[in-house]
């Protein structure tokens, strides 16, 4: 079934078995899905849809980091239980392990000496992973492979 399909049968789902959560989460991802179609005025392919997805993700992890800070468990909570729906619709996600063969390799095929070659590896790199990695654990791999 193609992701945009599943989405919308997922919102269906939420509002059938009345899960608030859920129903709140895949309607703000549908909005910013519609958002985004109206920006680039076309119908989203399935790497677009994950990256938009993966930016609800970010923008919910932040919140969630704001409201721990702010001493709002509850919210918080809320925000993580989005954010496992959302993970839903993504591809499953690389392997510490997988992820570091990846970079390994990226290095290699860029020929990376040091931290100042990471935009080399990090181009390669991205569009293996686009989707099933975030991209601040990938940044920060590759630092650490190229500093050492």
């Amino acid at each position: 079934m193609e992701l945009m399909q599943r989405i919308e049968e997922a919102l269906k789902e939420a509002i059938r078995g009345r899960q608030e959560s859920g129903r709140n989460a895949v309607r703000l991802l549908l909005t910013a899905l519609k958002v985004r179609e109206k920006e680039l005025k076309r119908l989203l392919d399935e790497p677009e849809i994950q990256q938009v997805i993966a930016s609800q993700i970010k923008q919910r992890r932040d919140s969630a980091e704001q409201y721990l800070a702010g001493g709002r468990k509850d919210l918080a909570a809320l925000e993580e239980e989005e954010i496992e729906i959302l993970v839903g619709f993504l591809p499953e996600q690389l392997t510490p392990e997988a992820l570091a063969g990846l970079v390994s390799a990226a290095i290699a095929e860029s020929g990376a000496r040091s931290v100042k070659d990471m935009g080399k590896v990090m181009k390669l790199l991205m569009p293996k992973v686009a989707g099933r990695a975030d991209g601040k654990l990938v940044n920060e791999m590759v630092r650490s492979k190229l500093s050492s």
